[in-house]
């Protein structure tokens, strides 16, 4: 098995449409932060995140992701209470905070992001059939969102370390949004990263058929 060892920088592949300032942006020199500074980050930026991460692909265009952004300290002391140990203090230090949820009716909106095929609704009244669809799809949509934030010049610090019914019945419990992953946004503070971490390499994880 091998891997792809930490390096200084990585070079861009010329053979990628996106352009080498792109692609270090976005992934080759992206990091999970650990640490944020004080620079506040504004509600513009945190719209602009969402209307751009939104336009990645999802089964049948379901698009079952919602979002909460968490801003003010009395909210984020409400939402640092159901953080686990080792992440309240990067998530109370972050400017902004999204908790990615998934909407477990997200199926009531197929008619309007579906509008060729509504009668599909139906199809999942059944709880059965809908759960693999909203934890699939809301998964692959955190993915588009964290990208989100690197396009807007900011770090994420993607976390599942948090109780999940408690951050439900602190800011869901009246609606049919369930928790996913919480992300904290901002600017990277003092010593914001770890070493980076290698990667499986082409030979390891990728197979030609």
């Amino acid at each position: 098995m091998s891997v792809d060892t930490d390096r200084a920088t990585i070079d861009a592949d010329p053979r990628l449409a996106l352009g080498a300032d792109a692609q270090a942006l976005l992934f080759t020199e992206a990091r999970t932060a650990n640490s944020f500074s004080s620079e506040p980050v504004d509600d513009a930026t945190l719209r602009s995140i969402w209307e751009l991460s939104k336009w990645g692909p999802t089964a049948a265009n379901t698009n079952p992701l919602r979002v909460l952004y968490v801003r003010t300290d009395e909210a984020k002391q409400r939402l640092v209470g159901h953080m686990s140990e080792g992440n309240q203090a990067k998530t109370a230090s972050a400017p902004a905070v999204a908790v990615l949820a998934a909407d477990t009716r997200f199926h009531d909106l197929i008619p309007t992001l579906l509008p060729f095929r509504p009668e599909l609704k139906d199809a999942f009244e059944d709880e059965s059939a809908r759960e693999p669809m909203w934890q699939f799809g809301s998964a692959l949509q955190a993915g588009y969102f964290i990208l989100g934030v690197r396009a807007a010049g900011l770090v994420a610090g993607p976390m599942a370390g948090f109780d999940k019914a408690g951050v439900d019945g602190e800011f869901f419990a009246d609606s049919t949004w369930r928790s996913i992953l919480v992300v904290n946004i901002g600017h990277p503070g003092q010593d914001p990263w770890f070493d980076r971490l290698p990667r499986p390499a082409f030979g390891t994880a990728v197979q030609m058929a």
